[in-house]
């Protein structure tokens, strides 16, 4: 593979004071491989054939390069992190220095190649349906009082019902969960996600 051109469009990012090393060392990497560099969610992306490969991003603790459909490699040397129980498909490999970077090189690049293969078969990650996942007691009530809402939840995309959920779940004491569904009554009847 033919080694890319950095896009000037992501280069303010890799001017950050916090881990400005290690990004410009996880930049070669995935430059050298011949992946597109492009600006994604605020961070590089890099794509081969329009499909997203991989993605370098920063945290307090530690930076990252992202594996969109990490959860298909084979990962032999267990480096691949699943960031939250949530995240279904994608992996990150974190770093905290450059020598940790430069030492794993050539296991990233070995990475890197066998994500591109993955998205060349078409490969998909089988990801879970929202009815997999279990409802709060606060908000099913909801759902079962009224039809309106049950209706209006039915009729969002599976992620903003995924978010919902999540959002909904989170809390430890049901005061905070009911207080949160109350909350986003009218968002979800409008039709809206959590963001929105």
């Amino acid at each position: 593979m033919a080694t890319s051109i950095m896009n000037p469009r992501v280069d303010f990012f890799f001017k950050s004071v916090k881990w400005h090393d290690e990004y410009e060392q996880l930049r070669m990497i995935a430059l050298d491989i011949g992946l597109k560099e492009e600006l994604k969610w605020g961070c590089p992306c890099y794509s081969d054939d329009k499909k997203n490969i991989v993605l370098i991003h920063g945290f307090k603790d530690y930076c990252a390069v992202l594996f969109f459909k990490g959860a298909l490699l084979k990962d032999p040397k267990g480096i691949l992190i699943q960031q939250t129980k949530n995240v279904q498909s994608a992996r990150q490999v974190r770093f905290t220095n450059v020598k940790e970077i430069v030492k794993l090189a050539p296991t990233l690049k070995k990475y890197i190649k066998e994500a591109i293969e993955v998205e060349k078969a078409g490969l998909k990650v089988p990801l879970k349906k929202t009815t997999d996942y279990a409802v709060p007691q606060e908000f099913r009530m909801k759902l079962d009082k009224m039809p309106a809402l049950k209706r209006a939840f039915a009729a969002l995309t599976p992620g903003r019902q995924r978010a919902y959920i999540f959002y909904f779940s989170q809390p430890k004491q049901a005061k905070t969960r009911e207080a949160r569904v109350e909350k986003y009554l009218q968002q979800i009847l409008s039709g809206k996600g959590l963001d929105d």
